[in-house]
């Protein structure tokens, strides 16, 4: 199996409720920042391909069909290019709601964390962020700047912008699929993150 969609936006901006779409859609099974968590050898792999050591990507998504959230989206220009017939879709939404949602969310959790090899401060905290996740201004700007980057990037034929509240449409007409009967999954907002009580560290 081989990634057919793969994701380039940040964690907060309806990552879980593309995951769960794709997996409605048949696209999946999807990887997220979830499968990393539940399972062992993916989060050794990852953390071994943030300290250098280099997996192959058919090894860390053996078994996947696409992909979406962290870590994978830190990834996405080296993910474009080894797999160049994958579709690409950059969650969005504003930079400050994004914001307001990172800091009571992933930050939380960043700055909670003890272990200086987990994925939240070795990849989100210290790579996408320089070390300064709790910099608004500066998160913000990472956060546009990585739009910024894709759009200039990706070929528009191969990119989806896929808002906030866009729903089935879109998506389903970019991959060239039929519409589900079923609403478009609504997962994992502010609240839910918090009420799992941040127990994991990938």
């Amino acid at each position: 199996m081989m990634l057919k969609v793969m994701g380039a936006g940040f964690g907060r901006t309806g990552t879980d409720s593309m995951r769960e779409a794709l997996d409605i859609l048949g696209v999946g099974p999807c990887h997220h920042m979830y499968e990393v968590n539940a399972h062992e050898e993916q989060k050794l792999m990852w953390r071994a391909l943030v300290q250098g050591v280099r997996p192959g990507w058919d090894q860390l998504f053996a078994g996947y069909g696409c992909c979406v959230d962290w870590p994978s989206a830190y990834y996405w220009r080296e993910l474009a290019a080894f797999y160049p017939q994958a579709k690409v879709v950059l969650t969005h939404r504003t930079a400050e709601s994004w914001w307001q949602s990172f800091e009571q969310t992933i930050l939380r959790g960043i700055q909670m964390s003890t272990e200086p090899e987990s994925l939240g401060l070795a990849l989100v905290r210290d790579k996408v962020f320089g070390g300064r996740p709790g910099d608004r201004d500066h998160a913000i700007a990472t956060y546009e700047e990585n739009i910024k980057a894709v759009k200039a990037t990706i070929a528009p034929e191969r990119l989806l912008v896929h808002n906030l509240g866009d729903g089935w449409e879109p998506l389903c007409t970019f991959l060239r699929l039929p519409v589900p009967a079923q609403p478009y999954p609504n997962r994992n907002n502010t609240r839910d993150f918090q009420d799992a009580g941040l127990k994991s560290k990938p």
